[in-house]
């Protein structure tokens, strides 16, 4: 594929201390394609500083491989365990961390935005996100895991926003 100037690489976030989703892909002109997709994960029985270096590592090796000029990352919504907010909160930290060491636009968006932009409706399900993220990106199979189709999700609500600009 010739690229164009017009051509973005858009790295997608979900933050989450045992399951960080990342989603990688490229708008040129309108068209918007799949790169590649998966999760950094880490283990309970390690200790959260190590769990962080590990997330914060993954994100780094993402950046050096795609080159992304834009990254988009969920916001965090939690209402019932503040334990587990909390460590994603450090996750999502160390994330923007790394993001921002090295990419200068970097968009937030909550979850009710991403199943809006993505469905139509702020209180989809996970599985009618997925089927949508499927369409949009001409993909064979739905993505999998639920972490990585919704890091596909927030970096397409980047990719169809119409005030982006770089």
């Amino acid at each position: 594929m010739q690229m164009s100037k017009s051509a973005v690489t858009i790295l997608g976030i979900d933050p989450g201390i045992a399951s960080t989703g990342y989603g990688v892909v490229k708008k040129v002109g309108k068209t918007v394609m799949c790169v590649e997709y998966g999760v950094i994960t880490t283990k309970p029985v390690e200790s959260v500083p190590r769990r962080l270096k590990k997330i914060f590592s993954g994100v780094n090796r993402l950046i050096r491989a795609y080159h992304p000029q834009v990254a988009a990352v969920e916001q965090i919504f939690f209402a019932k365990n503040v334990k587990t907010a909390f460590a994603v909160g450090q996750a999502r930290g160390v994330i923007l961390l790394a993001l921002g060491s090295t990419i200068k636009t970097i968009a937030e968006y909550s979850p009710l935005q991403v199943k809006q932009t993505m469905v139509g409706y702020g209180k989809a399900d996970k599985r009618q996100v997925q089927k949508m993220v499927r369409l949009h990106l001409s993909m064979k199979e739905l993505p999998t895991p639920d972490d990585a189709a919704d890091a596909l999700a927030v970096a397409l609500c980047w990719a169809f926003d119409t005030q982006q600009h770089l």
